[in-house]
């Protein structure tokens, strides 16, 4: 499975890069309406935006498969995780601005899902599961945090532009309310915008992994793409700007630094 990599660390930290990936098996690819519009929606450059994560002792797991092709992110039964709000599906149909992915009759049918299902979602997870259980063996309690972009302006599914940093917790549900403040106070504290369960409360990977009762407290965190890169209309996406990255990416450094320092704090007083 060389399109599913984790990087292991010994930190009470596990990161979830999940709509970084651009591949598209050919015979899926040759169904699509366009390559570029299947890929507008990537989270671009957000493992980049990252990459300090691995040096701070966290756990990476990262997909290199397209979220066009299936979206590890969502319920896997295809239910929606904000009822009666624009969204995309578990195999997506349509890209965030509604435009249809495939071409006529060439969507993907049961069959379809159930493959891309079996041959990524389920992977995708059995990793996330996997690294929970072995990073909750050596410590009392850890944060799982799901990481990823979107554009600034996607009218279809808010209204007006969204703020930098997006917090999702499932409404304080998936992970202990210190934790969640904590988060809230870094943002902050940047001078940036940001918001808490707003528009985006943590998608499949939040609110399943997230049980702060047995001491797994997730995170979502969606930041506006122009934090760290020119936002552009067209499906080219822009190139990672160093310079409007550097604030953000500081604020996630001192950020992750916190976390594992709040996540260790138990282990070391039960010690």
């Amino acid at each position: 499975m060389n399109w599913l990599n984790v990087t292991r660390g010994g930190a009470p930290m596990l990161v979830s890069l999940p709509h970084t990936g651009t591949e598209i098996p050919p015979a899926i690819a040759e169904r699509l309406a366009s390559l570029p519009l299947a890929r507008n929606d990537t989270d671009w450059w957000i493992d980049r935006l990252y990459d300090f994560a691995s040096t701070m002792g966290a756990t990476v797991i990262h997909t290199t498969i397209s979220r066009s092709v299936i979206d590890v992110n969502r319920d896997p039964s295809g239910q929606s995780l904000y009822p009666g709000q624009a969204t995309t599906g578990l195999c997506p149909t349509t890209s965030f601005d509604g435009t249809p992915l495939y071409r006529p009759g060439a969507e993907p049918d049961d069959a379809d899902i159930h493959s891309r299902r079996r041959d990524y979602f389920d992977p995708y997870h059995a990793a996330l599961a996997a690294e929970i259980a072995r990073l909750r063996a050596d410590h009392d309690r850890i944060v799982v945090y799901d990481c990823h972009s979107i554009r600034s302006v996607v009218p279809r599914l808010f209204e007006g532009e969204l703020p930098v940093f997006n917090i999702g917790t499932n409404d304080a549900v998936s992970c202990a309310p210190e934790l969640q403040a904590l988060v809230e106070r870094h943002c902050d504290a940047s001078g940036l915008s940001s918001v808490s369960n707003g528009r985006f409360k943590g998608g499949w990977i939040t609110r399943n992994s997230g049980d702060p009762t047995n001491g797994i407290h997730a995170v979502q965190m969606e930041i506006a793409c122009r934090g760290y890169m020119d936002e552009r209309a067209d499906f080219e996406p822009a190139a990672y700007s160093f310079e409007r990255a550097a604030p953000v990416r500081s604020v996630l450094q001192r950020l992750f630094a916190d976390m594992v320092e709040w996540a260790g704090q138990q282990s070391t007083q039960m010690a």
